[in-house]
């Protein structure tokens, strides 16, 4: 049962979700560390997100006969800033986006329903990711630093209220 274009379709979106994780992840470490615990637990969650999408891309690959190709689309970018974070997230979500539409109407004329369903609901999940970032983008534009302080003043009331009474840090 091997489509030979769908594997191949397959494994370039499974490339870009690896490289999607770990862009994310790397943003996550870097907006932790700078105290930007909302931030860092969407780039973390979206990361686990895009772990599933990879999961459901390998699947089909095998189920369809195909070898699973685990290589980067491109290597992470070194970014530290929250503008530029966002920024890169929701550039790697309109390239899913772009991808995963095309990549659906090529499975479609290849006789691949499966596959091309499979793109179509990614599509919907990474336009909801691209909404997230896009979000987060609005209101650090609107508020600019001080959207910032509140979620480091996020991280204050967390470890505040986590340690015993009369204990300091």
């Amino acid at each position: 049962m091997l489509h030979e274009k769908s594997v191949e379709l397959l494994n370039k979106a499974l490339a870009e979700e690896l490289t999607a994780i770990h862009q994310y992840m790397y943003f996550h470490f870097h907006a932790n560390d700078q105290g930007f615990d909302p931030l860092s637990a969407l780039f973390r969650r979206i990361a686990m997100e895009e772990m599933i999408h990879a999961e459901l891309l390998a699947e089909r690959i095998l189920f369809i006969k195909g070898e699973i190709e685990m290589v980067l689309a491109s290597p992470v970018v070194k970014i530290n800033t929250p503008m530029g974070m966002l920024d890169k997230a929701r550039e790697l979500e309109v390239s899913a986006l772009r991808l995963y539409n095309e990549f659906a109407n090529l499975c479609g004329t290849n006789a691949d329903s499966a596959s091309k369903r499979l793109f179509e609901d990614l599509v919907v999940q990474e336009e909801g990711h691209y909404d997230q970032f896009d979000v987060q983008t609005e209101n650090l534009r609107k508020y600019g630093e001080q959207f910032l302080a509140l979620q480091s003043m996020e991280r204050s009331k967390t470890l505040a209220t986590a340690l015993p009474a009369g204990q300091v840090p």
